[in-house]
């Protein structure tokens, strides 16, 4: 956890690798972030809108301990742009790595 910042495609991206493994609640993307980068949970939830409001994620309600928890699910138009934003990180790595020494 160092000096670069995670910026907002890089969020997308890991929120919707995310939710391809699995439907979860925002908290526990929160946290599966958090495992790997500093990440505040109120600059998560500004990254699930934006994905609910592009059509790349779709929500739905789960009764937990007496009351509902929001759950995330990616969508095949989320499931697209996951692949696009691999695309892109793989190209975005090769360019780092000739610099930075790693090829």
């Amino acid at each position: 956890m160092g000096a670069f910042s995670v910026g907002a495609a890089l969020l997308d991206g890991l929120v919707l690798a995310i939710l391809e493994e699995k439907d979860t609640y925002g908290y526990q993307i929160t946290k599966d972030i958090q495992a790997h980068f500093i990440i505040s949970e109120s600059t998560l939830y500004p990254v699930l809108r934006r994905l609910q409001k592009n059509g790349s994620l779709v929500t739905y309600d789960k009764p937990y301990q007496g009351r509902n928890r929001r759950y995330y699910q990616i969508t095949p138009a989320g499931k697209s742009q996951l692949l696009q934003y691999r695309q892109e990180w793989q190209n975005y790595k090769r360019q780092v790595d000739y610099f930075m020494g790693e090829e």
